[in-house]
């Protein structure tokens, strides 16, 4: 017997869904008729065509466009992102689901790997003949700390932006060691001359 139409244009959707994530992703289409699984993309879930489509566990609402994104455990205990989309007839009543399914589990270590790479071990004290007097990291601090607080980031500064950073930096005394000026400036993307200008406007 011959799929309704719905049921093969959803197919089509599982299919580019499932190719376009692969081998992360896994696309289960749900005939809401029979409440069963009439395809899977990529099935990694161990899930059959046939099975029930246990809609109780989606908390499925006939009103729902999308329902998502939610989080469940696979087979493997491996974490997966879902999200499901509500497919309707001609007559808006809902008669298919697409189900999309992320596996987590290679971001996850990704993610420890990073952090493991990124960790700096706390120590009581900086080693004062490395950062002993380094304004240049004192001044990397002042600007992370004031973009962040004017929501912004340094390679959005505007012009009037600059020139309110550079007045601040003054006002903590960062031109006063020896070629501040030159690396505030090539940091701000800005001439040594207009540098002094804003401090001569001050």
């Amino acid at each position: 017997m011959s799929q309704p139409a719905y049921i093969g244009n959803a197919i089509n959707v599982a299919e580019a869904v499932a190719s376009l994530l692969m081998p992360f992703g896994e696309v289960i289409v749900h005939d809401l008729k029979t409440e069963t699984i009439v395809h899977i993309a990529n099935n990694f879930s161990q899930r059959d065509l046939g099975d029930p489509s246990n809609l109780s566990d989606l908390d499925f609402d006939p009103q729902s466009a999308v329902i998502g994104p939610y989080e469940k455990l696979n087979w493997n205990g491996r974490r997966i992102k879902s999200i499901s989309s509500v497919v309707r007839d001609q007559n808006e009543h809902p008669v298919a689901l697409i189900c999309i399914n992320v596996d987590l589990s290679q971001f996850d270590q990704a993610k420890q790997v990073l952090d493991m790479f990124m960790a700096v071990p706390k120590a009581e004290t900086k080693p004062s003949n490395l950062f002993n007097e380094d304004w240049h990291e004192q001044i990397n601090q002042f600007i992370k700390d004031w973009t962040s607080e004017n929501t912004t980031s340094i390679d959005r500064l505007s012009r009037t932006q600059k020139r309110d950073l550079v007045l601040a930096l003054e006002e903590k005394n960062a031109f006063s060691a020896k070629h501040s000026v030159n690396y505030i400036a090539r940091v701000l993307n800005l001439g040594r001359a207009t540098i002094y200008n804003y401090l001569k406007e001050k």
